[in-house]
């Protein structure tokens, strides 16, 4: 007797009509469609040598003797966006709301240049396996977005450098977005460009004030800190890690231990199937 798979005939029908293969199965639909990666901080260590630093020559040029330091940048961090950072640092040094606003203007404009100058000269660097996971992605068909407070003008050059603006499949950024993180608009925005709801993304941010924007437009956030971040709170975040990832893992500050392989398209994958 043939041992080949036979396929049930309706009651009546001719084997003459029979298909010769079983029809084909259903397609399956990856639970993981999107990946919505932050800038600063996340993809890129660009806070304390890079941004810190063009705010400082920007102080200088202006004559003015501001300088801050390791320590009062990551305070002034919490508050996001460069351009209300300034406005709120001269405001508290003694500036007139309209001398505050006027100087603002003049300052972000410069530390824009100079740190995108800085960009150009290669200084910036990606963190350890940004790279690595953008094209894991990318080979598994999974989108991969950018949704950042910062601006098209110094975002697109360092998304540029580090790895290529045709690694993204949507770019926002406070040029797009009134509203900046923890207000979710941005978030909320990539959304409606990638054509997708939340519950098919994950977001990856290092801050409190990203962690929030992200869990307040419905993603599934994960936090990798550095050195400004690591002890901020991030209870919003399905889990946090010291890093993307490393050859010898990472370390789980908060979440599942199999998070310990760091950033994975498998592990982004069981998060988004409920597994982690």
């Amino acid at each position: 007797m043939s041992t080949a798979r036979r396929q049930h005939l309706p009651q009546g029908a001719s084997p003459a009509t029979r298909p010769d293969t079983d029809p084909p199965l259903p397609e399956r639909v990856d639970p993981l469609r999107a990946v919505i990666f932050d800038v600063d901080g996340t993809l890129a260590d660009t806070e304390r040598d890079g941004h810190r630093v063009a705010f400082n020559e920007a102080f200088e040029a202006a004559g003015l003797h501001y300088r801050w330091d390791v320590e009062e940048y990551g305070e002034l961090l919490t508050i996001t966006g460069g351009r209300r950072r300034i406005e709120h640092y001269l405001q508290s040094s003694g500036h007139s709301p309209t001398e505050a606003a006027a100087l603002t203007v003049q300052l972000h404009r410069d530390k824009t240049h100079r740190f995108a100058a800085l960009v150009r000269t290669g200084a910036i660097q990606s963190r350890p396996g940004a790279a690595e996971l953008i094209s894991a992605l990318r080979t598994e068909g999974v989108a991969t977005a950018v949704a950042t407070t910062g601006t098209d003008d110094w975002v697109l050059p360092l998304l540029d450098m580090l790895f290529g603006l045709d690694a993204f499949d949507v770019v926002v950024t406070g040029s797009d977005v009134t509203d900046l993180k923890p207000h979710p608009a941005v978030y909320l925005e990539t959304l409606v460009r990638l054509h997708l709801t939340p519950a098919d993304a994950v977001a990856v941010e290092d801050s409190a004030n990203g962690v929030q924007a992200a869990v307040s437009a419905g993603l599934r956030c994960v936090a990798v800190v550095n050195e400004y971040t690591r002890d901020q709170d991030l209870s919003g975040a399905v889990a946090v890690l010291d890093d993307l990832a490393r050859p010898d893992g990472v370390s789980v500050l908060r979440g599942d231990p199999q998070w310990a392989e760091g950033l994975t398209v498998a592990a982004l994958r069981r998060l988004v199937a409920g597994g982690a």
